[in-house]
Order: C-alpha cells, then sequence, then structure tokens
C-alpha cells in the first residue's frame, strides 16, 4: 500500500465553517397558569363551492394539558424520551361554527372542516387555486417536520397525528409499524443526530437496530452522506472482514431517513460505565486494537477518514460477561468487589456519520473533545492521522477505565497533552502559534496557565499523569503496549504511525495470559 498522504501542517484551513455544538437540554420549570385571552385575525379559506373568502379566526380555545415525561409512569419499557403524541386544538372560525350550529340542529355528525391556510397578499392576476398550491407547506419548518402538526405518511399523503417532538426527533411508540415492514420494540439509544430504536423485520422474522433521523434538514443531509459510506463499505467488505456495520436496508419515513442495520450489543463505554470504569483485561485490549486498527485501515484504504472514533462507536457483538471477585485496589482488608469480564471480544466500529473522503471538503472541527487530535484543535488541517491519534486515546482509555484527557477547553487540552506527551516540537510549536497565536507565547512555548485560569483547571492540569505514570513497565507486554500507544500520541501528524503500520507492531506478536 502507498504511504499516507502527509499533509504540511502549516497547509491552508477553511475558517469560515462552523461546527453546531450539542443542545444542552432544557430543564424543565415551573409555569404560571395560562390566562387565555380571546384574539382575532383575518384568513382565507375555501368554501363548499371551492371560492376564496375572508374569514375570522376566534383564538379562543386553550389547548390541552400535557403529561410531563419526567413524572408520567412507563408501563412500556421505554425510556423517558418517549412522548406521547400532543394533538393541537381545532382552530374555530365563523364558517366552522356555522357547521357546528347547523350540525347540532339536525343531529347529524359533521366532518372537521380543514385548518385555514395563512393569509398572503394575493398578486395580481393570480388565481386561487395557484395560492392555495404554494401555501400548502406554507413555512419550511412543516417541510422538515418540525413545529407543524402536519405530518408525512406513505405514498404522500397526510396525517394530523404528530409523529416527531418540537426538535425534530420521531416519537418512539410501542408497536410502531414504520415503512410497512418494521415493527418497534423498543428505544436503544438517542443522540444529536436522532435515535436509534430495536424492531423485528417482519418480513425477514428477526431483529435489526434502525437509526431514525431527526426531520432537519441538515441531518437528513448527512444521513445521506452516511448512506454513500455504508454501501461502499459493504460493497468492498461484503463478508464483513473488517468488522464495520453493515448497512440493510434505508428508506424514508414520514421526513425520516431511517437506517437499518444489524442488532448488536452495547457500545463498549456502556461496558464501561456499568462495570464502574473497571479497565479491560490487557488480552482483551490487544484483542479490540487489532481489530480496530483493522477497520481503520480498511477505511484507509478507501480513501475515507472517520473523524469521530471513541468508545461510543464501538459496539460489543455480544454482551455477554461472567462476574468474577477482584481485590478492591489500595485497600489491603477491603471486601472484594465484583468485576465483570466479556466472555468474547467482537466488536463493530459504527457511526459513519461524519466521516470524510480524502479527496472531499474538510470541515474545520471534527472529533469528540476528548479524541481531538492537537492538529484539529490549532487548526492546522487534518487527514488520516487524526483517527490514529483518537485510537491511542481509547487504547489508554481501555487500559485506565477513563477517559484520558477530560477537558473541555482548547487551551487546557493543549496543556493536558503537554503532561502526557511532553513538550510540543520546536516546529509543530512554530506552525501552531502561527495558526492560534493566543495559544502561545514567545518563543513558540504554550501560553499555560492564563491568568483566567481557574484553580481547579490548575490543579487538572498538575494532576495528569505522563504515558510511562498511565503504563508502567512492569513487563515486556506493557513495553510494547507503551510504544505502540506513544507512536499513535504524537503530536506532528506527519511523523504519528499509521494504522497500517500499527499493525505490524511487536506489540500484536505478543501472547497475553489470562488474566482480570
Amino acid at each position: 500500500m502507498p504511504q499516507y498522504p502527509r499533509p504540511s501542517i502549516t497547509s491552508a484551513v477553511n475558517r469560515n465553517s462552523k461546527v453546531l455544538p450539542t443542545p444542552p437540554v432544557a430543564t424543565r420549570k415551573r409555569k404560571r397558569g395560562h390566562q387565555y385571552t380571546v384574539s382575532y385575525s383575518e384568513v382565507q379559506e375555501f368554501d363548499s363551492d371551492g371560492r376564496l373568502r375572508e374569514v375570522i379566526v376566534i383564538e379562543d380555545t386553550p389547548p390541552p394539558p400535557t403529561a410531563s415525561p419526567a413524572t408520567t409512569t412507563h408501563t412500556t419499557g421505554y425510556s423517558a424520551s418517549y412522548q406521547p403524541p400532543v394533538y393541537a386544538a381545532p382552530i374555530r372560525t365563523r364558517a366552522r361554527a356555522a357547521a357546528e350550529a347547523q350540525a347540532l340542529s339536525s343531529s347529524t355528525s359533521s366532518t372537521a372542516l380543514p385548518h385555514p391556510v395563512p393569509k398572503k397578499r394575493k398578486r395580481e392576476g393570480e388565481d386561487a387555486s395557484l395560492l392555495l398550491k404554494r401555501a400548502a407547506p406554507s413555512t419550511q419548518a412543516a417541510v422538515n417536520g418540525v413545529g407543524s402538526n402536519l405530518q408525512w405518511a406513505p405514498g404522500g399523503a397526510t396525517t394530523t397525528e404528530p409523529c416527531d417532538d418540537k426538535e425534530g426527533h420521531y416519537i418512539i411508540k410501542p408497536d410502531d409499524i414504520i415503512h410497512a415492514r418494521y415493527r418497534t420494540i423498543r428505544l436503544l439509544g438517542q443522540g444529536t443526530f436522532g435515535k436509534v430504536v430495536e424492531a423485528v423485520d417482519m418480513q425477514e422474522g428477526r431483529r435489526v437496530a434502525i437509526k431514525i433521523i431527526r426531520a432537519i434538514q441538515k441531518y437528513r443531509d448527512a444521513s445521506k452522506i452516511e448512506v454513500r459510506v455504508l454501501n461502499r463499505l459493504k460493497e468492498r467488505d461484503p463478508m464483513n472482514r473488517h468488522n464495520c456495520i453493515h448497512l440493510l436496508d434505508w428508506f424514508d419515513h414520514r421526513n425520516h431517513i431511517c437506517l437499518v442495520s444489524e442488532l448488536l450489543g452495547m457500545c463498549v463505554y456502556d461496558f464501561l460505565k456499568e462495570n464502574e470504569f473497571a479497565p479491560f483485561p490487557r488480552g482483551h485490549i490487544q484483542s479490540f486494537a487489532r481489530q480496530l486498527l483493522g477497520s481503520v485501515a480498511f477505511l484507509h484504504d478507501l480513501h475515507l477518514i472517520h473523524t469521530d472514533l471513541k468508545p461510543e462507536n464501538i459496539l460489543l457483538v455480544h454482551n455477554d460477561s461472567k462476574a468474577i471477585a477482584v481485590p478492591t485496589p489500595g485497600k489491603r482488608n477491603s471486601p472484594p468487589r465484583m468485576k465483570r469480564i466479556l466472555e468474547r471480544t467482537d466488536i463493530r466500529l459504527i457511526d459513519f456519520g461524519s466521516a470524510t473522503f480524502q479527496e472531499e471538503y474538510h470541515s474545520t472541527v471534527v472529533s469528540t473533545r476528548h479524541y481531538r487530535a492537537p492538529e484539529i484543535i490549532l487548526g492546522l488541517g487534518w487527514s488520516y492521522p487524526c483517527d490514529a491519534f483518537s485510537l491511542g486515546c481509547i487504547l489508554v482509555e481501555f487500559y485506565t477505565g477513563i477517559a484520558l484527557f477530560q477537558t473541555h477547553d482548547n487551551l487546557e487540552h493543549l496543556a493536558m497533552m503537554e503532561m502526557v506527551m511532553g513538550k510540543m516540537p520546536e516546529r509543530f510549536a512554530r506552525a501552531g502559534a502561527r495558526s492560534k497565536p493566543e495559544y502561545f507565547k514567545e518563543g513558540n512555548k504554550l501560553d499555560w496557565p492564563k491568568p483566567k485560569a481557574t484553580k481547579q483547571s490548575k490543579k487538572e492540569v498538575r494532576a495528569t499523569r505522563s504515558l510511562q505514570e498511565i503504563i508502567p513497565q512492569t513487563d515486556i507486554i506493557n513495553r510494547h503496549f507503551l510504544d505502540l500507544v506513544r507512536k499513535l500520541l504524537i503530536f506532528d501528524p506527519a511523523q504519528r504511525i499509521t494504522v497500517r503500520e500499527a499493525l505490524q507492531h511487536p506489540y500484536f506478536s505478543q501472547s497475553i495470559p489470562l488474566e482480570l
């Protein structure tokens, strides 16, 4: 395989692109009781003869009360993110009032009149049918399925039952039939992109996972890129020897792009969390490392950069584990604690929503904070080596149980990197100082700590240990593991080991005995 192109760390970067942060979860506040006032507005609607008429809207109908998901007890097994549908009260107009009066007088049921379209200024020479046609999806929000009760149904029909919440997430309902083929079972997870549900494929008789993208245009666009990437991976690796998630099906359901894949176990981060962040056995780390490096090398061979490698995006194929009693570290007379040990270490790499082809546009900032390479923080451009750096962070996290860089500030992050990896090389620091002078002082030295740095921040940086302290060289296995991680965690991406080279490291020739 030809060597990866080594981009200059002084390459130009597009500084106009913006990456929106994950929106914070709003806390629910106590609201005052509603005080309803009657107000009026003029709209246009069509009568039974098809003529456009001016009508007065009487806006005096209060919305129905809704139950808070935080206080509602669900017996369906779904998480608190499940919300029951909220129905909007019908708009009362003079025409509607007349129809209701007629229905009462004749003691027959009448059908509800359609919602009036918003009033628009009629242009000269424009007939009423064109006006109605333009007013149908009246706002971009309605087109995106957000802020509107008008929802999409198969065949282009619409229904007034809402299928989205106010943020564009699909509302998960028990035994919901999706695309006339998949019956939902339970919610597996939720993120910025949308939700993942477990479902039964009623045609094949097997369980699958469906990633349901939010009905927001930017997420729909990103999901179509992910479909393109997943199709390429499956085409080049039909037997899935490289352990990447395989796309089984995809479709558009009620304005939500849905990606169907095999149903796997929990993500590695969740296993760590449920195991009280106990480190993995060294034999398991070696197995994970070999699989991950092989998966990413396969991506790089296809000129594809994952850009968001992290334990949350690594799924276990099987959750099977056994509980073992282990001594409590640092406490001689303390009772042993229980630690779960995986029966099997097969994994799959997932979430290609941010994957980028080398020859295509690169946004300025990529990767989740804790796994972000220094060249990205310093705005020096990025390529394949940013994936190698993320893998180095992940392997250390497997060894210790906790994230290597726990920070949310760029300068603090760089200071922690120097504590872990040593001082920046002069050439790299000089390029960084040109790109981000606010992070450096005279002599191209990292300007840490700034006067505004908090005591807690200074304390956390001082408490950050070097790689040699984190991975003590107690035996040949640790010495090789430390050497591999050091080569993955090099400041200068041009000097960083490639994932293909890392697969040939002596660490993988070591036989690691069974241990806890």
